[in-house]
């Protein structure tokens, strides 16, 4: 699934768009949901880190394009901006905020779809390696390195990161299924550890910084051996 925002406020445009958004789906059998804007200013109310893809006009009335993802670049550093503009020289500017690319107005379908599949591919590479969780007012997208480990507390979530704890929905097997090929260990029911941040074993429990997580005694032994064998893979 690819959470795409379309920000365009000239209503034959954004048909198009949206037109050319459902056959490029299609013809890739892709799963995609569009959220439609009439202008900067709408995207960035209550912005969150939910989208993977934002097609953007560059002059709109309220907000231009640029302003708008100068903003969200401040919140975002990880959405594919794709700019649509019938000026190549406000595009320019585009590489500022690290735009993916930009699309000439009168939009044709095989530069759009060609633009579109660059971005889903990057946006794939990029999803491999962060976390999406739901939280309170929308959605997260965590880098997955940043995840130092995951408790349960209270049926709730907290995903504790090397900046800060954020609290999600969600369930421990559902963290585990999500992390799935990742360096990640499940020491009991409600703790879930990065690897990469374990700073020693004391008895049964690991020490992560100045956190001390309790390893049930079942899962000590496949604990030491899975250690053993991220170090391996890392050289040491």
């Amino acid at each position: 699934m690819y959470s795409i925002a379309l920000v365009e406020d000239e209503e034959v445009f954004r048909k198009q768009l949206q037109a050319y958004l459902s056959q490029f789906a299609k013809e890739n059998a892709l799963e995609i949901r569009v959220s439609v804007f009439t202008d900067g200013d709408e995207i960035l109310e209550n912005y969150r880190s939910e989208f993977d893809i934002i097609l953007m006009d560059i002059q709109m009335r309220f907000v231009d394009g640029m302003t708008a993802a100068e903003k969200i670049r401040a919140v975002d550093q990880n959405v594919s901006i794709i700019f649509i503009t019938s000026s190549p020289q406000y595009a320019i500017r585009g590489y500022t905020v690290g735009a993916l690319d930009y699309i000439l107005k009168p939009v044709s379908y095989y530069s759009f779809s060609q633009t579109m599949l660059r971005a889903c591919r990057q946006r794939q590479a990029q999803k491999e390696h962060f976390l999406l969780v739901d939280v309170r007012n929308g959605r997260r997208r965590i880098a997955v390195s940043d995840i130092r480990f995951i408790e349960v507390i209270n049926h709730d979530l907290i995903v504790h990161t090397k900046d800060e704890d954020i609290e999600a929905k969600g369930t421990i097997r559902q963290m585990c299924e999500e992390l799935e090929g990742e360096h990640f260990f499940l020491c009991n029911k409600s703790y879930l550890v990065n690897l990469a941040f374990v700073d020693g074993l004391e008895n049964n429990d690991i020490r992560i910084g100045r956190d001390i997580i309790q390893v049930s005694r079942s899962k000590k032994k496949s604990l030491l051996e899975t250690l053993a064998a991220y170090y391996t893979t890392l050289g040491r």
